[in-house]
C-alpha cells in the first residue's frame, strides 16, 4: 500500500523528522507560480490537526535543505536540554518494564488509575520513566470491555495532557509504588482539580 501523501498547503512533504515537541518538514511544489518550489517549516500536530509555523520558502533546493538540517539540529538540542532536567534533579529515569508494574486485562477499569505506557510506543527520545507514568483521566478506552480505545492521560512529571490507545498501556502502578517525583505530580494535579472545582462552585 502506498504511503499517504502529506500536504502543507500546496506543498507536498518530501522529508520530515519529528523530535521533541515539534516536527521539522521539507516540502516541494514544482507548480508554484512564484518559483518558490521548496519550503521548510515546523509542524505541531495532534490526533485532530496539524499546524505549520515559521514557514520559509525558496527556489534553491540546497539552500532549503541547509535550513532543514539547521532546524533539526536546533530542535534536537532543545529536546536534549529539556530531557536532561530529570538527571540534573537526581531523578532515576530508566525505562519501566513489565516487571515494574501490574499487567492489565480487558476487564480492568483504568479511569483514575496510574498507568505506565509501553516504552516502544514512545518516540526514541521519550523512552524513559518520566515520560511513561501517567494518570488516566478518562476516554472510552479506559472503561472495561469498551468498543473505544482512546485513553486520556495527564503526565505526572510535566502535567501535560496526552492521549494513548489502551493497547499502549504496559500496566498500572499503585500510589505507594510511585517514585517521589510522580507522587508530587499526582498531589499537584489533584490540588489543581480541587481548586478548579471550588472556583466553579462559586
Amino acid at each position: 500500500m502506498d504511503e499517504e501523501i502529506r500536504k502543507a498547503g500546496d506543498y507536498t512533504i518530501i522529508h520530515s523528522l519529528h523530535i521533541g515537541d515539534r516536527e521539522v518538514v521539507l516540502g516541494e511544489n514544482q507548480e508554484n507560480q512564484d518559483g518558490q518550489k521548496f519550503m521548510c517549516a515546523f509542524c505541531t500536530s495532534n490526533w485532530l490537526f496539524a499546524r505549520y509555523d515559521d514557514v520559509l520558502t525558496s527556489d534553491d533546493y540546497p539552500e532549503i535543505v541547509t535550513v532543514y538540517g539547521q532546524r533539526i539540529a536546533e530542535q534536537a538540542e532543545k529536546t536534549r536540554v529539556d530531557l536532561s532536567k530529570p538527571k540534573f534533579q537526581g531523578i532515576p529515569n530508566a525505562p519501566l518494564t513489565e516487571k515494574d508494574c501490574t499487567p492489565i486485562s480487558y476487564n480492568d477499569d483504568l479511569n483514575g488509575k496510574i498507568i505506565v505506557i509501553k516504552p516502544d510506543v514512545l518516540r526514541r527520545e521519550y523512552r524513559m520513566a518520566t515520560q511513561q507514568i501517567k494518570l488516566c483521566t478518562g476516554g472510552f478506552g479506559a472503561s472495561p470491555n469498551s468498543r473505544g480505545s482512546a485513553c486520556c492521560c495527564v503526565d505526572l512529571y510535566s502535567g501535560k495532557e496526552s492521549r494513548f490507545e489502551r493497547v499502549d498501556v504496559l500496566g498500572t502502578l499503585e500510589q505507594e509504588q510511585l517514585p517521589e517525583w510522580a507522587k508530587l505530580g499526582l498531589v499537584e494535579y489533584r490540588q489543581k482539580q480541587q481548586k478548579s472545582k471550588e472556583q466553579g462552585a462559586r
